[in-house]
């Protein structure tokens, strides 16, 4: 096989099509119309059920297949040895309405999972489907925009303080006291649907009211509450127990530039905003409220972190180019950082894994063994061991894996 002389490629990513997407900015950051379906997350990866496209020598090839022909070359023969694929999936977020309560399993439980499901004949799209792969999904998020997101389990004052002053959850305060975050949560996501209504049908009468009147802030979760409820088809007549969630988790604001990091058993949700996303290269997610989607509340319960979670906010480190500013985290996957060109300044690099890199604004263009003009949107894969400049004016993200 013909060796892949060349090592800088466009890259176009794909479109997914979620419910919770809005509807302008994935589409106006990627130069096309909107659609009349929602642009929920735009992928740039190898992943196998959505591989981004390719030009090499006039053929049109997906990513996935041009990794194929020489791996090691490709994608850095420390990442081939070690993860035998490409380890990790970029993505930007629109996050109009709150994605799901989840939980990401550790690797050695989405291998077993996934072994579990192949041998029960569960189709790999089937909508119960909890492992479609094998793979763990760390992942980090950095804010474009204003971004909220429910993030681990308040810490145990805060959320005593929570089954005190929530009048309809008084009852709870014994379970919390003697069986603590386990206990707790196992009652509410095990709780019968009719009980659920029970606990919650106070609570959504007192606060969606609020909640339409504009007199809630979004720090307070009954803003959330009321937002869940207000979005929910079935209303008041089936409350989602993803609302006991709301008021057991930490609510993070974050600013644009700003990063959180998810680790494998952390429950979170994204709420609002727009963000890059970088993770492990999986699709695995076990869901536990708020979403028409599957939910496994057992397997939800196997694989959570019951344990105080104070969040923290990455800012990122300075390299010693000071264009660039890395945000590190505990994950071999990947690590993904923002660069910043200015007329006048030129960034240069020698990739030591394959990269993805995408232009959130600006126009800048960037060389090496192909010269490529980039605008606002556009993104291009490097194969590893390229070395490359970038120069003009504009505001990067890129994705690499650690070494």
């Amino acid at each position: 096989m013909a060796a892949v002389d060349k090592k800088l490629f466009r890259l176009a990513g794909k479109i997914q099509h979620y419910a919770w997407g809005g509807y302008n900015y994935i589409p106006q950051l990627l130069g096309i119309p909107a659609g009349k379906e929602p642009s929920a997350e735009y992928w740039m990866g190898a992943h196998p059920s959505a591989p981004s496209a390719i030009h090499l020598n006039g053929d049109s090839l997906t990513l996935d297949q041009l990794i194929s022909r020489q791996p090691a070359e490709v994608i850095g023969a420390p990442v081939w040895e070690r993860f035998r694929e490409l380890p990790y999936l970029f993505k930007v977020l629109d996050v109009r309405e709150m994605l799901s309560i989840q939980v990401h399993p550790t690797k050695a439980e989405a291998e077993k999972g996934f072994d579990r499901e192949n041998a029960a004949g569960i189709p790999l799209n089937a909508p119960h489907r909890n492992y479609k792969d094998a793979n763990h999904k760390p992942e980090i998020m950095v804010a474009l925009s204003e971004f909220w997101l429910l993030h681990g389990f308040l810490p145990e004052d805060k959320l005593a303080k929570v089954l005190d002053s929530v009048p309809e959850f008084s009852s709870l305060k014994s379970t919390y006291e003697s069986e603590g975050y386990y206990g707790l949560y196992k009652t509410v996501m095990e709780m019968p649907q009719e009980q659920v209504n029970t606990f919650l049908r106070p609570l959504a009468e007192r606060v969606l009211p609020a909640y339409k009147e504009g007199k809630l802030q979004k720090s307070d979760p009954a803003f959330w509450a009321g937002r869940a409820i207000d979005n929910d088809p079935q209303g008041l007549n089936r409350l989602d127990r993803g609302i006991f969630s709301i008021y057991f988790f930490n609510i993070v604001q974050t600013q644009p530039g700003d990063a959180v990091f998810q680790d494998a058993g952390i429950p979170h949700a994204y709420l609002e905003g727009q963000n890059v996303e970088l993770m492990a290269n999986s699709d695995n997610v076990l869901r536990g409220g708020l979403t028409p989607k599957h939910i496994d509340v057992p397997e939800l319960l196997k694989h959570t972190r019951f344990e105080a979670v104070h969040p923290r906010i990455l800012k990122g480190e300075t390299a010693a180019n000071g264009a660039e500013r890395i945000y590190s985290s505990p994950a071999p996957d990947f690590v993904v950082s923002q660069i910043k060109v200015q007329p006048g300044t030129i960034y240069e690099n020698t990739a030591k894994a394959a990269e993805i890199m995408l232009l959130l604004n600006g126009s800048v263009v960037i060389s090496g063994s192909d010269t490529l003009d980039l605008q606002q949107g556009q993104s291009v894969f490097v194969a590893a061991g390229e070395t490359y400049r970038i120069e003009g004016e504009g505001l990067l993200y890129k994705a690499t894996v650690p070494l």
